[in-house]
């Protein structure tokens, strides 16, 4: 089981911008798939950005052109870089990781954000 050491996350105004770092107990090359879902209370959780260990970053339509995955390999974290924030994308982020095709997702506790004015 993939352990997380995740960070970031708050509250933002509308228009904002927040980060959310994603560090695993493997190394980040080791995985199939790593990425972010986000869920709110009520509703099931859904997926926002995965990266695959081709290299390829894939992203939902409701984020695509504001969010953004980056990589630290130095420091083996994954980021979520979040601009125009609005207030739908208020949830629990979790972050998590696939070591090979067909396997479970290891997940994050996950991070809270909350755009609001």
């Amino acid at each position: 089981q993939v352990q997380f050491v995740e960070s970031g996350g708050g509250l933002v105004q509308p228009g904002g911008s927040l980060n959310l770092s994603c560090a695993p107990s493997g190394m980040l090359s080791s995985f199939y798939a790593m990425g972010w879902y986000r869920q709110v209370p009520g509703k099931q959780r859904e997926w926002v950005a995965t990266w695959y260990s081709d290299g390829e970053r894939t992203y939902t339509d409701f984020v695509k052109g504001r969010f953004t995955i980056s990589r630290d390999n130095a420091k083996n974290t994954q980021f979520l870089e979040m601009s125009n924030l609005k207030p739908e994308d208020t949830a629990m982020y979790y972050c998590y990781a696939r070591r090979a095709i067909g396997d479970e997702n290891s997940w994050g506790e996950g991070i809270q954000v909350t755009v609001s004015s």
